[in-house]
């Protein structure tokens, strides 16, 4: 096995591959789905269908699948988890890489909440409306990599993918250190935090997650949260609707089939789980 490291899709990406073509060809996918998918690339294609003027365009293979992904992970999170925010993260102020600095001086105005769908290829949006699928293509991008036999276990950013039965993962707390030790196996974790991206905007400290319900940044008792699931995909959409359902996220994830586990850091520090989560040594 080769241990592999490279920067892409505004985060890390470390993973374990058979052998040096199957680390470049890891290299390779990741860069493809960057190209595509990538909402800081003004050249990407997810830039150009926001800059459409079109209501309706027609998208590629790619990103088509990306797009009935997030299609799926909408209908799983009753509406929660919704690409469809995008413009509204920038709207409050995240609108360039995150080193660059954000910050506003006031709160932006309401807007309606979005509206967006696909048939095949053909994605029609709402006016307004703004696509991001930076997390959904991350979690996409890890399952594809170890389905290809890219990797064995891939990590992109906390979006964990394993097919290795061995695979022993750390949740680390808001505060960098270890919460516990997972048994992961076969299968995937994804980790979404409150703490990790958060400016001002005017008074108010706000971090990157968008309520689809109220169309601004989240307020939640959770500070981070961890979910296990069979895919990378579904974990990512996991841990994004126990945020969003705040103190009622855990129960939600204790009673949702595809949601194989659940571990969260409230805001003190204290650390909660779902029943039967399975604790390494």
């Amino acid at each position: 096995m080769i241990h592999v490291t490279f920067p892409a899709m505004g985060t890390g990406i470390d993973a374990w591959c058979p052998d040096p073509e199957s680390a470049a060809g890891l290299r390779n996918w990741f860069e493809e789905v960057e190209s595509v998918c990538s909402r800081f690339r003004p050249d990407s294609e997810l830039s150009r269908v926001n800059r459409s003027a079109h209501g309706e365009v027609v998208v590629s293979d790619l990103f088509a699948e990306v797009m009935a992904a997030a299609d799926r992970l909408r209908s799983l999170t009753d509406g929660l988890v919704d690409v469809g925010v995008g413009g509204r993260v920038s709207d409050w102020g995240y609108d360039r890489s995150f080193d660059e600095g954000l910050g506003l001086d006031e709160v932006p105005t309401p807007v309606p909440i979005p509206q967006w769908s696909l048939e095949g290829r053909r994605l029609t949006r709402s006016s307004g409306t703004t696509i991001d699928v930076g997390g959904v293509a991350k979690g996409w991008s890890c399952d594809r990599a170890v389905e290809r036999g890219l990797a064995t276990v891939v990590s992109a950013g906390g979006d964990i993918r394993s097919d290795d039965p061995g695979t022993i993962v750390s949740v680390v707390d808001p505060w960098d250190e270890v919460a516990l030790r997972l048994r992961l196996g076969i299968g995937a974790l994804a980790t979404s935090s409150t703490t990790r991206r958060r400016w001002k905007v005017g008074d108010r400290e706000v971090c990157h997650l968008i309520d689809p319900r109220t169309m601004a940044p989240i307020d939640t008792p959770i500070l981070s949260v961890s979910v296990l699931a069979r895919s990378a995909l579904d974990a990512e959409a996991g841990a994004k609707a126990v945020l969003l359902r705040g103190e009622h996220g855990l129960v939600w994830a204790a009673e949702t089939v595809w949601v194989d586990a659940a571990v969260v850091v409230w805001h003190d520090g204290s650390v909660y789980a779902t029943p039967g989560i399975e604790v390494a040594a």
